[in-house]
């Protein structure tokens, strides 16, 4: 007996110095370990929160573009981008928004909404933002910053958009042997599908003459 607690003693004494050597450590791991899981899970609550407070806001937005009230469409997105800027919800109405100023033919604003999702949207929304920028910066002839617009990683779903609005853009600046290059490649995107959109591309691509 008196051997086990002697190995029993020097257990506890092994246990004691390796306490004092390490376990300020061990305590500052375990407390930040502990303060993570609150953090994130406060996070997550936060998230949530934000989320639908933005939801709501997003609603106000759509009735109002639903019954054509400009301003209030505005001043929505507005405050969708100002405070809940990390959500998708932003995005969205800023989409909305810009489609409100473009056919009240405001295309100064509708830019500036567009330019804002391009650059804070994420994925696909981001993407689409860009391809509506370019084609309002083709409507105003500013063809180098539409081309910006549309030489940028997308996602692979939106590829023949991209190629297909590249070569309207070079088509537009003359670049007709570029704008084949583009309005073929998004003819192979697209693959085997059929239907008006194929007919217009290949109409597109037979307007700008045999290759040389």
């Amino acid at each position: 007996m008196a051997h086990y607690d002697l190995e029993e003693q020097e257990q506890i004494d092994t246990l004691k110095t390796w306490w004092k050597m390490y376990g300020n450590l061990v305590t500052s791991v375990v407390v930040a370990a502990s303060l993570g899981v609150v953090g994130w899970q406060g996070w997550n609550w936060y998230q949530a929160g934000q989320s639908a407070k933005a939801a709501s806001i997003y609603g106000v937005l759509e009735q109002a573009a639903g019954v054509g009230d400009a301003q209030k469409v505005k001043a929505a997105a507005g405050e969708l981008a100002e405070k809940f800027g990390g959500t998708a919800y932003a995005s969205l109405g800023a989409m909305v928004a810009a489609k409100q100023s473009f056919d009240a033919g405001d295309l100064k604003t509708a830019k500036t909404q567009l330019s804002w999702v391009a650059e804070n949207g994420k994925d696909e929304i981001r993407d689409l933002a860009r391809l509506r920028l370019a084609a309002v910066q083709l409507d105003e002839q500013a063809y180098d910053e539409a081309l910006k617009q549309l030489d940028v990683k997308h996602a692979p779903a939106l590829d023949v958009r991209f190629l297909e609005l590249k070569g309207d853009v070079l088509s537009a600046q003359g670049k007709k042997a570029e704008a084949r290059v583009a309005y073929k490649a998004a003819l192979e995107k697209m693959g085997e599908k059929s239907g008006a959109g194929r007919e217009l591309l290949q109409q597109k691509l037979d307007s700008q003459g045999e290759a040389v």
